[in-house]
């Protein structure tokens, strides 16, 4: 097998944006407004539009935005449901924001909360659901779970930080909860470097949000602080990195979707292994394309034959560790989660990139077929010697 380095995730920026970048930056630097100027609000406003959203609040981080919104929402003393399949900062966001996470299964279908899952772990103390679109997916549930959470008057909360750009029946991300957070981490398919965004038609979330996220001022240039914020404002320099890449969004979205349907083409009927089908209504980004290996195969050892054999670089999971699994969240597993304990340790998430080549995805799909197969043979030896051992032993 030919050794062709693929990485894992890769930033991109083209040469046209690169100068555009430079040149906003540029001109924020000779403004002197380094926050909060027209950098920022201008990447607001695109970023709310290509997300058809009426408000765009930029902050630090997507785990800001999350916290934000939670703050504003008065959920300090309750509950707030988050999937246990999800990254820390779901549930970090709710800790911080003086809530106690509720952990609720995944469906195997999406590997997302369900409307059944979300009506288990409800109570009298919820004050908010987080519905995370893992890997760029939108659950066709997400309608059912907001209706349920209207119904107990319980806010629906979009942790869309992988889903720049995803929709499904023609709705965009964000489009579907009270508020959305989203994240702007240089692998996400829409980056600043750093830097989050919160988007909602709710004015007075809005509102609450520019204030918390200023040090909890009244006003940018002036104000007695009203609330308890933080120093969780977006530089207009991250803001200016950020700007070209909402324009470029179905570009990008384009280019994953041409690699996905590659890898579904060669993985389709193959029996170790299953990729994650999504729904049809849904247009997904891929900022994951997640598939499932048989029971049989080794996740560490593939990864690790691919990396050194081919240089192949498989994508980080989505996630390998549930929060239940997790030290810091330990207290929080006052149940089983079997469907996120399967899921969660047997899948891998094949690269894409939104400049992939049809040759680097080849590389991917030629190289993972190997690996398997040398994988499935080595396990296949090893039991069979370790049978042999055991029958042959003093001890049998």
């Amino acid at each position: 097998m030919t050794y062709r380095p693929v990485p894992a995730a890769r930033v991109v920026f083209t040469d046209d944006e690169r100068r555009e970048i430079l040149e906003l930056v540029d001109a924020s630097l000779a403004s002197g407004s380094l926050t909060l100027g027209p950098q920022t609000a201008a990447f607001e406003d695109a970023f709310a539009i290509r997300h058809a959203a009426p408000h765009a609040i930029a902050v630090s981080s997507g785990t800001s935005a999350l916290e934000i919104i939670l703050r504003a929402l008065g959920v300090t003393g309750r509950d707030v449901v988050v999937p246990t399949n999800t990254f820390y900062a779901t549930a970090g966001a709710v800790a911080h924001a003086g809530a106690t996470p509720r952990l609720a299964d995944v469906s195997r279908d999406t590997m997302a909360l369900s409307a059944d899952s979300v009506a288990a772990a409800l109570t009298t103390e919820t004050a908010a659901v987080v519905l995370v679109h893992i890997g760029g997916m939108i659950t066709p549930e997400a309608d059912a779970i907001r209706a349920l959470c209207d119904r107990h008057g319980v806010a629906l909360i979009e942790d869309a930080a992988h889903a720049h750009g995803s929709s499904y029946d023609g709705r965009p991300a964000g489009s579907f909860g009270h508020a959305a957070a989203f994240s702007f981490y240089p692998t996400k398919v829409v980056t600043s470097g750093e830097g989050g965004m919160i988007l909602t038609a709710d004015e007075a979330l809005r509102d609450e949000a520019r204030v918390y996220r200023d040090q909890g001022k009244s006003g940018f240039l002036g104000g007695a602080p009203v609330r308890l914020g933080y120093a969780l404002r977006m530089s207009d320099v991250h803001a200016a990195i950020g700007r070209p890449h909402p324009g470029r969004r179905d570009h990008a979205i384009d280019v994953r979707n041409r690699v996905a349907a590659r890898y579904d083409k060669a993985l389709g009927g193959h029996a170790l292994i299953t990729p994650l089908r999504v729904p049809d209504a849904c247009v997904s980004n891929y900022y994951k394309y997640v598939a499932f290996l048989d029971s049989g195969i080794a996740r560490d050892g593939l990864k690790h034959d691919l990396r050194e054999r081919s240089g192949v670089g498989l994508s980080g999971e989505v996630y390998a560790l549930p929060l239940h699994r997790q030290p810091v969240f330990a207290a929080l597993a006052d149940r089983a989660f079997p469907v996120a304990d399967d899921i969660c340790g047997r899948h891998i998430c094949l690269p894409t990139h939104s400049d992939m080549t049809d040759d680097e995805a080849d590389h991917v799909i030629d190289s993972l077929m190997a690996a398997i197969d040398r994988g499935t043979k080595v396990d296949r030896g090893t039991a069979k010697e370790d049978r042999g051992t055991k029958e042959g032993s003093p001890r049998a």
